[in-house]
């Protein structure tokens, strides 16, 4: 299917350069300025030769444009003629040009489709290495506290075997937060995910996700910040819950000696608008570069003494967004803190857009 498409839109291109070009030659011909027809025929060539894939196109632009020339433009009207040295000599400029063009630009897209997978295995590389160094915390962390608890566990109070086994419940739901982050990533970023949108009311989605991140971090309040009116917006609820809930979550791991955290839903015309904010420590500009990306490397030698969630959970909000059609931006507050705020489009606009 996407070979087809790929096929159409160089006929379709060849197809508008060219008629583009008769007319125009038709105008010059109209004002007297015949002398400049070939020219242009020239250079209709090389732009078929460069906006289309492979040869053929610009080949068959060289081969056409010579049969309009010379059939159209050049005496005797209306009739071939290739006795005439000029008329070869243009058939053979543009089909040297043609050949030229589509040889540099065939070689051109080869290039930055190698550079363009070399980037890529790059970042594979540096998210493998990010993620086997944050999952190396955890990890340690319930295998020291469960060999403990089986070595140890008679000598041990009640109260101390509790607090291991929470530290091993908290550890065993992040490492599950961070595989179902990375499994969305790459479903969605393969296309194995189809993103199927329903009308959700946004009030209820917030309500969903508050649920869950109060079991997660009861201790800790979120101000929340809704319109009055029912907004309701196209979207893949479970999806858009992951997004809001990682945004929180981020918040919680990274934004030191925060004390306030909030979520705020705006709605205009056309799209609703979903803020995050903290007054934390804000973020490194070094990091601001990567933030969604989840390659930022961490720094090297650096102590293994947290969770840092290497970007991986605000890689996967972006990807979301992204295959909603909606933006994702985060910056800093010039009173401390971050901000992180990304916009879906409303039931409205979708339903224009159906239409």
């Amino acid at each position: 299917m996407k070979k087809k498409n790929s096929i159409l839109n160089n006929i379709i291109r060849t197809a508008l350069i060219l008629i583009l070009t008769f007319l125009l030659s038709l105008a010059l011909q109209y004002v007297h300025i015949e002398e400049h027809i070939t020219t242009l025929f020239v250079f209709s060539v090389f732009l078929v030769s460069l906006m289309t894939d492979g040869y053929w196109y610009g080949i068959a632009s060289a081969v056409i444009g010579t049969l309009m020339v010379n059939y159209a433009f050049t005496f005797p009207y209306f009739a071939l003629n290739f006795t005439i040295p000029a008329n070869l000599l243009s058939a053979v400029i543009m089909i040297t040009l043609a050949l030229m063009t589509s040889a540099l630009t065939t070689e051109n897209k080869r290039q930055q489709s190698i550079k363009a997978e070399s980037e890529k295995e790059r970042m594979r590389a540096n998210l493998l290495r990010a993620v086997s160094h944050d999952l190396r915390t955890p990890l340690t962390s319930i295998y020291g506290s469960s060999s403990v608890l089986l070595e140890s566990g008679n000598t041990m109070t009640q109260t101390q075997k509790e607090e291991m086994l929470k530290g091993i419940c908290e550890d065993s739901q992040w490492l599950v937060q961070m595989v179902e982050n990375l499994l969305s990533i790459t479903r969605i970023d393969e296309g194995k995910v189809k993103i199927i949108k329903t009308p959700m009311v946004v009030e209820e989605l917030i309500d969903s996700v508050m649920v869950k991140f109060s079991k997660r971090y009861p201790e800790f309040d979120v101000e929340l910040t809704l319109p009055e009116e029912i907004i309701i917006v196209p979207m893949d609820a479970l999806l858009i819950e992951q997004v809001l809930f990682n945004l929180l979550e981020n918040a919680m791991i990274h934004a030191q000696e925060m004390t306030q955290l909030s979520l705020s839903v705006h709605s205009t015309k056309h799209e609703v608008i979903f803020e995050v904010a903290d007054n934390g420590c804000g973020i490194e500009e070094e990091r601001m570069k990567a933030l969604f990306t989840g390659t930022f490397e961490p720094e090297e030698g650096k102590a293994d003494t947290q969770k840092h969630n290497t970007g991986i959970g605000l890689s996967v909000c972006a990807t979301i967004i992204k295959a909603h059609d909606g933006k994702i931006h985060a910056e800093n507050l010039k009173d401390g803190g971050a901000l992180f705020r990304f916009t879906l489009a409303k039931e409205e606009e979708q339903d224009g857009q159906q239409k």
